[in-house]
């Protein structure tokens, strides 16, 4: 089987189901999974949100915090995910959020910032939440591949760190 394959038989194993909020990738997260046959009963929705606007309007991301920590944090990438989970029916979120090329004086090239919330609770009451940074080399669109890419396989790692701390 394909990498992708096999993260499409983890979710589909462990019940769960994604909702994307994506920037640098601009929905090439949801698009990898969608490529597998039988992905519509992994898939719920998709946020594409480029512009800080859009993660306020759409997503619910504090204008405060994108001020305090930039575009390219983890800390927007959170909230990013945190307001898709809130929006979706699916149980589990990946947001990214960064450069693919140089744009940002303050952030480097290829840096892109995840995050991953997994719904915990009955009835929409909790949820886990788990965040990183990690910078990819080549040009734009190999940097957004390998980003969408990144983000998937780290399902399993985060869905174990879940069960861990429970």
């Amino acid at each position: 089987m394909e990498p992708i394959e096999d993260i499409a038989a983890f979710m589909k194993q462990n019940g769960l189901v994604l909702v994307t909020a994506e920037s640098c990738t601009a929905g090439l997260i949801a698009a990898r999974l969608a490529d597998v046959p039988g992905a519509g009963a992994l898939l719920d929705c998709a946020y594409v949100v480029y512009s800080c606007e859009a993660k306020e309007q759409c997503l619910g991301v504090k204008r405060e915090t994108i001020e305090r920590f930039n575009l390219t944090s983890e800390e927007v990438a959170r909230e990013m995910a945190e307001g898709a989970l809130e929006k979706s029916a699916a149980n589990l979120a990946i947001s990214n959020t960064g450069v693919a090329e140089a744009v940002d004086d303050e952030t480097p090239p290829g840096t892109q910032c995840f995050a991953w919330a997994f719904r915990t609770g009955q009835n929409d009451d909790g949820s886990a939440i788990f965040s990183e940074t990690h910078r990819f080399s080549g040009g734009r669109n190999e940097v957004r591949d390998a980003g969408a890419h990144y983000a998937l396989m780290r399902v399993p790692y985060y869905f174990a760190r879940l069960h861990e701390s429970s």
